[in-house]
């Protein structure tokens, strides 16, 4: 009986279900939802493993009656959200950016702009795609490092001021020149932004986990995982010791890419495509037929045509 009780009383704490409620669990599921996907696509999948180990821990030990080691563990989870906030820091920091660069302030990278001033960009953003696959492309046939920064929605003022300003249009010869190893500015990344070569010679920071990147790797590429993990920018590579083209982007390296799997990459992510609208059949606007034949042939494909054009081949 008291169990029935206790659940009565449960159901009538629950009861009447009103449209807030509704709102309330649809929040918390999604919220409960993009945490899964955050710690999915993140390398602290292991650590909420451990974490829900200890609170199994601890509810084990307490209904044991371990005294002691429930008591230790109570006091952890009382430290606990300030524990999480400090281990997860870097994941917590890119999924407050990305939530304000999220898709409800914007729809594509050119939403915030007008039509004209989009246009524009994108012309710009079309001409230094080709430059930069065409100097990736000789960069890789002689073997040369670059190392080249497209900025995105995440600005990367702390890395341009380590640099040159340059503000310079790109081109392959640019490229070539600016990462030819006996030049000054040869030594660091290059910065894009709006199309525009916007700084050279910039200092990226380290990769969150260096440790655990391959070892085969050289700085160039380090420095290129390092940044992708702190932004949303795309980071292009090119190996010094074996030409091949690589691209950085949220945390992941890709390799082997080629002049044409590099434009192809850059264009779907630089100038997305615009919905082609629906083209409406031409109207007649309540005008006649212009001849006869038009209007046998109307008159051919519609129902009382065809019923009149077997009518006739009846009697014959």
């Amino acid at each position: 009986m008291d169990l029935i009780y206790t659940m009565g009383s449960y159901i009538n704490s629950i009861l009447p279900i009103e449209f807030w409620d509704v709102l309330d669990i649809a929040v918390l599921t999604v919220l409960i939802y993009k945490g899964f996907t955050l710690v999915k696509e993140t390398r602290a999948g292991g650590l909420i493993r451990g974490v829900v180990l200890i609170f199994i821990a601890y509810f084990i030990m307490d209904a044991v009656g371990m005294k002691a080691m429930a008591y230790l563990l109570n006091r952890v989870f009382d430290i606990g959200l300030l524990a999480i906030v400090v281990l997860f820091q870097p994941e917590l920091r890119r999924s407050l950016e990305k939530m304000g660069h999220s898709k409800v302030s914007k729809l594509s990278v050119f939403s915030s702009l007008t039509a004209e001033s989009a246009d524009a960009l994108a012309a710009k953003w079309g001409n230094a795609i080709e430059s930069i696959c065409d100097a990736c492309e000789d960069l890789s046939s002689t073997t040369t490092g670059a190392l080249i920064v497209i900025e995105q929605e995440s600005k990367l003022g702390e890395q341009i001021d380590t640099g040159t300003i340059l503000n310079a249009e790109p081109s392959k010869e640019l490229f070539g020149n600016i990462f030819y190893p006996k030049t000054p500015l040869h030594d660091g990344a290059v910065i894009m932004r709006d199309g525009m070569v916007l700084a050279a010679a910039c200092f990226l920071p380290k990769p969150q986990k260096e440790e655990t990147i391959n070892k085969a790797l050289g700085s160039r590429h380090r420095a290129a995982i390092g940044m992708s993990e702190n932004s949303d920018a795309i980071i292009i590579v090119v190996s010094e010791e074996t030409g091949t083209i690589s691209v950085a982007e949220n945390g992941d390296l890709t390799r082997g890419y080629t002049r044409d799997s590099l434009k192809k990459l850059l264009r779907k992510k630089l100038l997305p495509e615009k919905p082609q609208k629906a083209q409406k059949p031409p109207k007649n606007n309540g005008n006649p037929p212009k001849n006869d034949e038009e209007s046998e042939e109307k008159d051919e494909n519609s129902i009382f045509g065809v019923f009149r054009k077997k009518k006739f081949t009846d009697k014959i």
